[in-house]
């Protein structure tokens, strides 16, 4: 038997999101003269596909299936993603000067979404076969044994981050991999040591984009009187910026949106803000769009839904006693967790805007396809608990 409870809350979820794509896309589909179901019907097709593959996927045999879907997501994806910028534009769409998109008739692909469950699949499979069993390793024996990883990481890093400008996606499988790493056994020292050097690769990235230099800045700007106001230097008046451009008031909107919402919010269909006011309202500022109209009950109401994911799925870990499918669940539940915290810490304000999707919730078929068929994998192990159950009795 399928984790229901799971199963159900994903479903739920999407559902929620179909209806919010629709309110929300209706500037969207005015300014770019789609026609009126144009997202919804897109919504709908990808989670009707997305549904019927964690079905599917549920109801086959793990130790049969589950690391050859795994090994064929890392390997295709990773290839795909290596060949997008030589491909020519017919077939790849670029957004932003990147190549993120792979063209396939009426529909795109971001193999980046794919690509995450893929990796997280390989470090789950690669921990449990080569480092688990390994105790007690001075730091560079460590070093050592994560070496490759790291170096798998770094690929990762240059073909997310450099050729696709997309940092948002790396510092969530960043963030991943260093707590996977952990709970695979590194020493505290170790896990300190890599935090470090992901901070300092992260400046590094952010100071070789100017694009990113500029967003950051956006974002002090926003935040930086209530900050340099509670502390008494003067000197530090000299971290002061004076920039306005598109951004803050986009955080400025977000924020409005969900002030305006208040407890109970304005009414499905009846919020302002989409109109016009914020744009990517239905894909990255959803958690706004949604605040407004349902108000801070709905957004509790979508936190409670993604924390039961997160709080199953790391309760499934703890009771599968293979360590591929334990490390595999786990490193999900991060992965949702890190977008969710990302994305709405970026509508708040609190950190600069990253362009991540509300894990179920944002519209977009790729990332609801990629976590339906990581949700099915989920599922066809969550069988294994109940087995193992049985036969413990």
């Amino acid at each position: 038997m399928i984790d229901r409870v799971l199963f159900v809350t994903v479903i739920l979820l999407m559902g929620f999101s179909l209806m919010m794509t629709y309110s929300l896309s209706v500037y969207t589909v005015i300014y770019s003269s789609s026609g009126e179901f144009s997202f919804f019907i897109r919504q709908l097709m990808a989670i009707a596909v997305g549904i019927g593959t964690m079905l599917f996927l549920s109801r086959l045999d793990p130790d049969k299936w589950f690391n050859i879907i795994g090994l064929s997501l890392f390997i295709v994806f990773l290839i795909i993603m290596i060949l997008m910028p030589f491909l020519p534009s017919s077939l790849v769409s670029a957004t932003g000067g990147a190549k993120r998109w792979i063209s396939l008739g009426f529909i795109k692909i971001s193999p980046v979404e794919f690509f995450k469950i893929g990796f997280v699949f390989f470090i789950s499979w690669s921990f449990s076969r080569k480092l688990l069993h390994r105790k007690n390793m001075s730091f560079g024996e460590e070093l050592l044994a994560y070496l490759p990883y790291l170096f798998v990481f770094m690929i990762a890093v240059v073909l997310i981050a450099v050729i696709q400008k997309d940092l948002g996606q790396t510092m969530v499988l960043g963030l991943t991999l260093m707590i996977m790493l952990f709970f695979s056994g590194s020493s505290f020292k170790f896990f300190l040591s890599l935090v470090g050097a992901g901070l300092v690769g992260m400046l590094i990235l952010i100071k070789m984009a100017p694009h990113r230099i500029s967003r950051v800045l956006e974002w002090w700007a926003g935040v930086q009187d209530p900050v340099l106001a509670a502390l008494p230097f003067d000197w530090l008046e000299s971290l002061r910026v004076d920039m306005i451009s598109k951004e803050p008031y986009q955080v400025s909107n977000s924020l409005n949106a969900i002030n305006h919402g208040g407890l109970f919010g304005t009414g499905l269909g009846n919020g302002q803000f989409k109109l016009g006011y914020l744009s990517d309202v239905h894909t990255d500022f959803v958690l706004a769009g949604i605040t407004e109209e349902f108000g801070f009950i709905g957004l509790m109401g979508v936190t409670f839904a993604i924390m039961l994911i997160i709080f199953r799925l790391f309760r499934m870990a703890g009771r599968l006693n293979n360590a591929v499918y334990s490390l595999f669940t786990v490193g999900m539940g991060l992965l949702i967790g890190f977008a969710f915290v990302i994305n709405s810490f970026g509508i708040a304000g609190i950190t600069p805007v990253k362009g991540i999707a509300v894990p179920f919730v944002s519209y977009g078929g790729s990332q609801i396809l990629a976590l339906c068929i990581a949700m099915g994998m989920v599922l066809m192990v969550s069988k294994k608990v109940q087995k193992e159950r049985k036969e413990a009795l």
